[in-house]
């Protein structure tokens, strides 16, 4: 999978909280805390699914946040999403071609990152404006150790990475039909950290 920069722009707190259509029927649990390395952004987000299980290892996260070949989103609630410093804030839409798409695509999905220090701080997509997915490295808050992991994409990982595969781990050469909900569901966690 290739990707390069289409767009890098700068986007308003309005224009995201503007894109929620629907609601959930309640408020998440847990606050998470996060901010970029510089700390010109810092925001907080609510959540009921806060276990750092799931490692994707495409190249767009790869080298957009993974320096270790991989990067950990977790979801949250758009809805609850608090921003300071929306001003340094720049989306980065990335440039996808999967080895059976004749011609390369745009994603729809918005990689939110402080413009000063390069920190990827998370993902947004329209086609789930219920959710956003902060990175796990840039959250402050202590978040609990999973009692297993999911390696996902492992079609494109780099060939200098050798994902540590553990006896109760899941691995997927693409996406899972598991949703990060449904294995907090699976594993009794939603809403426990």
């Amino acid at each position: 999978m290739t990707q390069k920069s289409a767009r890098a722009k700068t986007t308003s707190e309005t224009k995201l909280h503007s894109k929620r259509k629907s609601q959930p029927a309640h408020e998440p649990k847990i606050q998470l805390d996060g901010s970029c390395q510089c700390g010109r952004v810092t925001f907080s987000v609510k959540s009921d699914y806060v276990y750092p299980y799931q490692l994707c290892y495409c190249s767009i996260c790869r080298k957009t946040q993974g320096g270790g070949g991989y990067a950990i989103n977790l979801s949250a609630d758009t809805r609850t999403l608090n921003i300071s410093g929306q001003e340094f804030i720049k989306i980065h839409h990335a440039r996808v071609k999967n080895p059976e798409d004749a011609h390369a695509h745009i994603s729809s999905g918005e990689r939110h990152f402080c413009g000063e220090c390069g920190t990827s701080l998370w993902v947004y997509d329209d086609e789930y404006p219920e959710l956003c997915h902060p990175f796990s490295s840039a959250i402050d808050t202590a978040l609990p150790v999973p009692p297993s992991k999911t390696h996902i994409m492992l079609e494109f990982k780099a060939p200098w990475v050798e994902p540590q595969i553990g006896d109760q781990d899941l691995t997927f050469t693409r996406y899972p039909d598991e949703s990060i909900a449904d294995w907090h569901k699976r594993h009794d966690l939603v809403g426990r950290g």
